[in-house]
């Protein structure tokens, strides 16, 4: 069980936000998948994220068939299915950092195959159990999650849907509506991965989903620069950083470190 002092679920993800907003800043969540280059690595980038100021993570689970990520992460994910990393040991992972101390708010990231596989209500029973305080599922749109949707509710944990630049206001208004935890915005229309300029249009982007709705919303794809990271200050509540920190993961974790400390540094 988790540390009774530690604050988890849809609590932990509200209280990272205004802990951000109170500081003026946007709320920087890293992501980063469970045994990549190998499972003590990984849970010792994770570690050191935590202890460099990070405010929030985003676990990755891997899967063979990633359809949001780009080559960075495949490569990743992949190699971690071939060091036998499953959803259960991802659990495992979870439990375990929280035992390192590890305090921020850790939503599991992850495809929706593999978690049917573990099956739905064992997934969430298990994930609480272990500290997770919700779920982001590229896959899993608003329209087919009504059953999910209840279990998380009932263990106040998280739910996180997706809009990208091309959503229309129908479909802004309705995962709006849905999403508990926050709305994760994808600024490109493509997949993952560390890109040299964020779009010209992220900000009308962003202001068009901000007209429809309160939730906090988090930018990803494509973040993977300081100068990058200090433009989501006062544009959105939050951003996530993946494909960069993977590619340092492979180095170490102390290239890990750095490159959280120059991302952090700026905000």
């Amino acid at each position: 069980m988790t540390d009774s002092t530690i604050i988890t679920g849809l609590t932990a993800v509200d209280q990272m936000f205004a802990a951000a907003r109170a500081q003026d800043r946007a709320a920087f969540m890293p992501y980063y998948p469970v045994g990549y280059p190998d499972y003590d690595a990984s849970l010792a980038a994770i570690m050191a994220m935590a202890e460099a100021g990070v405010d929030g993570f985003e676990i990755g689970i891997p899967f063979s068939d990633p359809l949001a990520d780009g080559p960075v992460i495949q490569v990743a994910t992949q190699k971690a299915l071939e060091n036998g990393i499953t959803v259960r040991r991802c659990l495992d992972a979870v439990r375990e950092l929280r035992g390192r101390g590890l305090r921020q708010p850790m939503l599991l990231m992850g495809y929706l195959n593999p978690l049917l596989a573990y099956g739905l209500e064992k997934l969430v029973s298990d994930a609480q159990s272990a500290g997770a305080d919700g779920f982001i599922i590229p896959d899993l749109p608003p329209e087919e999650a009504a059953s999910f949707e209840a279990l998380c509710a009932q263990a106040s944990l998280a739910l996180i849907f997706f809009l990208a630049p091309t959503s229309s206001p129908d479909r802004i208004a309705l995962v709006g509506q849905r999403a508990r935890g926050f709305i994760y915005l994808v600024s490109v229309t493509g997949v993952t991965g560390a890109r040299a300029a964020l779009p010209p249009d992220l900000p009308d982007f962003i202001a068009r989903v901000r007209a429809q709705t309160d939730q906090p919303l988090v930018v990803g794809f494509g973040i993977s620069q300081p100068e990058q990271a200090r433009a989501m200050d006062g544009l959105t509540d939050g951003f996530i950083v993946g494909s960069a920190l993977v590619k340092a993961g492979a180095a170490g974790t102390d290239a890990v470190r750095d490159l959280v400390a120059r991302l952090r540094g700026v905000l």
